[in-house]
Order: structure tokens, then sequence, then C-alpha cells
């Protein structure tokens, strides 16, 4: 392609800052006039009036550490592990401030270095340059699509891998290292995922994220999250559902609830700088599990937690006693292509803590007590719903090899996709049949589960993040999720 016959805003000096306010305020400044510039030249198209090809382009920031700043001693992310040169694209900076703004200012902080604001060479795919939606005129046929791809650059799929955060990049000489786990065309990609698989838009997800795979969960997190937020010192500040319904703290309500429900409803109770709590429910099984942290984890959340039912495996557990977490059986299979099974999963001292300290708070009960209800152990995610059904010696084996307590479909998952992904994680499971023993979730038995335990394993959901939210940044980010070679912004 001839670059000389494609239109573009007008070109960008480089600037040099040294301070995050202005790193921030520069990215967010160059992103707006290229979407602009984008959004402008495709109104042209629909008008019949655009000739020839329009590319914008993602702003990009530059670190240069040098071999003195590189070995300083540092703390827990926010820091270049080697010299070099490090580059990083961004998007929807009004989404991010924030977070870039506190990531950028420990950086610069950690290196005495400034950070270099200006324009990358990687194109904005159209569809990116609309955050609600690309909305196209009245007989916008498949000819008009074929048009559209003549004149503007589309999503490619080159651009959208996970080779940072699985650590497969490997830079030649020369080349500039990566600022950050993801690039603007991933992150886009999984911001329009979030809307089409949650039926939210990805500016109401909050920074505390509860999985579940039951629908029970949702009914009592949407009634408990109604009251907070009618609570004036709960500190919530409004109640967001799929459809973009928000209920404000007064009272009041606008928009209106989803017509259909999307494939993995997702509910936020909001906090100021978006430090509330996000409910997902993800369905059932480790690909959904996979597929939703796959797009939440470029939202940087400060942890997800898994609420949940599982098939309690020995028989001193009872029906309704609960389990966090410690380690990880995985015979899932989605993530083995990108982490493989060999790759411990480990307990992050914080977040078991929390959990640990919410069940206590919630039944009222003494560490001795605590330990009669709950058991910490192997947790095992199978991809066979009906595991049960198999000749039981081979399951039977592997899970008392692994010394597995609990067995489920997608804590495996979440907790691997969050190691993976830099996101710090937990796991807390209520037993709700043990079929090894011969209990069977049976209608009348699963109902009046039900109403006993999901109340207060919600609680203790709550309180979890109560506890976690309460956690300095630095404390919560455990080293544990760094590797040896880690990008500087985390």
């Amino acid at each position: 392609m001839d670059a000389s016959n494609v239109a573009r805003a007008s070109a960008e000096p480089p600037v040099v800052c040294r301070d995050a306010a202005g790193v921030v305020a520069e990215l967010d400044r160059l992103y707006r006039r290229q979407v602009e510039f984008l959004q402008s030249r495709f109104r042209t198209f629909e008008s019949g009036g655009l000739e020839g090809r329009t590319r914008a382009v993602y702003p990009m920031a530059r670190l240069v550490v040098d071999d003195e700043q590189a070995h300083r001693p540092l703390a827990t992310f926010g820091f270049a592990d080697q010299p070099g040169v490090y580059e990083g694209t961004f998007t929807r900076i009004d989404l991010f401030g924030p977070h870039l703004r506190k990531q950028f200012a420990r950086i610069i902080e950690n290196h005495g270095a400034p950070i270099e604001v200006c324009l990358s060479d990687t194109p904005i795919p159209l569809p990116f340059a609309f955050p609600d939606g690309m909305v196209v005129g009245d007989g916008f046929d498949a000819a008009a699509m074929t048009r559209l791809k003549r004149h503007f650059d589309m999503p490619a799929l080159a651009l959208m891998d996970d080779r940072i955060v699985n650590g497969e990049l490997a830079p030649e000489p020369g080349e500039p290292l990566p600022l950050g786990l993801f690039t603007a065309p991933r992150v886009d990609y999984s911001l329009h995922r979030l809307r089409h698989y949650c039926g939210t838009a990805p500016e109401h997800f909050q920074n505390f994220v509860l999985f579940t795979n039951y629908q029970v969960y949702v009914d009592g997190f949407v009634q408990r999250a109604e009251a907070l937020v009618r609570d004036p010192g709960s500190g919530y500040v409004a109640f967001v559902e799929p459809g973009g319904r928000v209920l404000r703290k007064d009272g009041t309500a606008v928009g209106v609830p989803a017509s259909r429900a999307p494939q993995m409803p997702a509910y936020h109770l909001v906090r100021d700088d978006n430090q509330g709590v996000t409910m997902v429910n993800i369905g059932v099984g480790p690909s959904n599990a996979k597929t939703i942290t796959d797009h939440v984890a470029v939202l940087r959340p400060n942890a997800w937690v898994m609420l949940g039912h599982c098939a309690g495996l020995r028989n001193t557990q009872r029906l309704g006693d609960y389990v966090l977490a410690h380690a990880y059986h995985r015979d899932d299979h989605v993530l083995d292509d990108d982490l493989p099974v060999w790759v411990p999963i480990p307990a992050l001292a914080e977040v078991q803590q929390s959990l640990e300290q919410a069940v206590a708070d919630v039944t009222g009960l003494d560490p001795v007590g605590v330990k009669r209800i709950m058991r910490t152990g192997t947790v095992a995610s199978t991809d066979n719903r009906n595991w049960e059904l198999r000749e039981q010696h081979e399951p039977d084996r592997a899970l008392s090899l692994s010394r597995a307590i609990a067995l489920d479909m997608e804590s495996a998952t979440v907790a691997a996709n969050g190691f993976r992904f830099r996101v710090p994680y937990g796991t807390l499971l209520c037993v709700s049949d043990k079929p090894l023993h011969g209990e069977l979730k049976l209608p009348g038995m699963a109902d009046d589960f039900y109403r006993r335990q999901v109340a207060q394993h919600l609680d203790i959901g709550f309180r979890t993040m109560e506890l976690l939210r309460a956690l300095p940044p630095e404390q919560l980010h455990s080293r544990k999720l760094r590797s040896f070679n880690e990008v500087p912004l985390q």
C-alpha cells in the first residue's frame, strides 16, 4: 500500500512527560484526536464521498531504562527488570485513566526517567473507534462492507494475541520490549466482547469481581445490591444491570433491563473510582470461565473470586460446608496451550486470609468453629459435567493422588487465568452434593440447600471484597504473580 495515498490526521511530535498526569493527558489527547478523525471519515464514507484509504493510529508511550536505573531496589510492580526501550500502545484512556496514572507514577518514581508519548504505527480498526458499537445507516449491505474494507483498517488477529502475557514474545535485538501486558487492539477487542457477553458497558465493571455459576447467587446479589444502594451509609452510589438500567442512590432508576439475557450477565454495585463489586454469572463449564476471564483481565481488576457449588469428595464433609481452595488439580484442558498443567497455581496469602476471615466474620465462629464448617485443600476442576458416569477407577485414583477435597468445573480455570493475567484470585465453594458417597443433588434437597446457604455464602463474598478493598495495592498485588522478565506496567 502506498503510504502517500492514505489519509491521516496531522502528524504529532513526541512529547516528553515527567509526571503521570502529563502522560495520561497526552495519551488521551492523541487518542481522542485519532478516533474523532476516523469517525469523521466514516461519516464521509456513509454519505458516499470518501476516496482512498484512511488510517488512524493508537497513541504510544515509551520508557528508556539504562543499566543504573534497572538495578535500583524496587517494589512489587511498576518497574523494568532489565535495561532497554519499552513501548506500549493504549486505548480508551477515559476508562483506564485512574489505573494508568497510578502505574506511570510508580514507574517514574522507581526509575527517575521521563515517559515519551507519541503516535504509534499500530492502526485503530474502524469498529474500535466506536466504543458503544458502530451504527450504520439503512442499506448497509455486504457490498458496502466490502467497500468499507477498501477504505479502512479492520480488526487483525495478528495484533490481538496473548504472546506478552503468555511469555512468548521474544523481541529481536534492537527491538523495543513490551511496556504493558496487552496491546491496544487486544484491549479494544476484549472491551467489545465484554459488552456482547455481559450485556453492560465495560466502564461499569468494578475493581472487585465475583464469579458464580448459579443464577440463585445473582438473584441474591441483585436484592442485596439494591438495598445497599438505597442505604446512604453504604458507600455504594449505583447499581447497574444488563441492558444498562441504573439504580441511583436516591432511589430513581434510568434505562431498562435487557429484554433478553446475555450469555454471561454482569451486575455492578458501583462505588467511586470503581472500587465496588461486580458479579458475573459465567454459567457452567471451564470454556465459559476462560472466555470471561480472558476479557475481564484487560480491565486490570484488583481481585476476582469464584463463589459457587462443588461436589464434596470426603466422607467427613457435610452439605453446606465450605471449601477454600489452596491448590488446584487442573483437568479442565481449556488453558493447556496457554498455561501448561505443570505450572503450579499458588495460593495468594492476602486473598486466602481475607476469605477465611470473612467466613469467621459472617458466621461468628471462632477458629475452631470455622474449621468445622470449612476445609482448605485442593479443588479439582473437570471439563466433564457427568464425570460420575465414567468407570470410577481412573477418576477416583486421580482425585486421591491429588488429595482433592472438592470437584467443580470452573474454579481451576478462573484461578489459572488469574495467575496468567496477573490478577489476584481466590475460590470459596459450597458443598452441594457428595456423589462419591451416594448423596446426590436431588430437587428437594437442592431447594432446601439453596435457601439455607446461598445468603450466607454471598455475605461472605461481600465481606471478602471489603477486606481486600482495605488492603494497600502494593500488598494485594502479590510478587508471586510476576515473572522474572515482567513488563513494567501491570
